[in-house]
């Protein structure tokens, strides 16, 4: 039974990364979205405002840089680590 549970342990860990990794792309790409279409949405009802979210949404997309070369640096880490693990 220790060799079932080790086997399924092997193939749980890329799977947990995997879907890490994916939540974290999609809840960037999602806010960025909704603050774009907020500031397209605001250009005719409230210019200022329009401006506002425009700056934050190009402040988000540099912090979504930023987490972007996190996530792949913590990924690649990770990766490596598995691997040397389980050789």
């Amino acid at each position: 039974i220790l060799i079932i549970i080790e086997t399924i342990s092997l193939f749980i860990q890329p799977i947990a990364l995997a879907v890490r990794l994916t939540a974290n792309i999609t809840a960037g790409h999602l806010l960025i979205h909704l603050i774009g279409e907020a500031t397209l949405v605001l250009i005719s009802i409230s210019p200022p405002a329009a401006i506002l979210t425009f700056i934050i949404l190009v402040l988000l997309t540099m912090l979504e840089f930023a987490v972007a070369l996190i996530q792949a640096y913590v990924f690649t880490l990770l990766v490596s680590l598995y691997l040397h693990d389980n050789t």
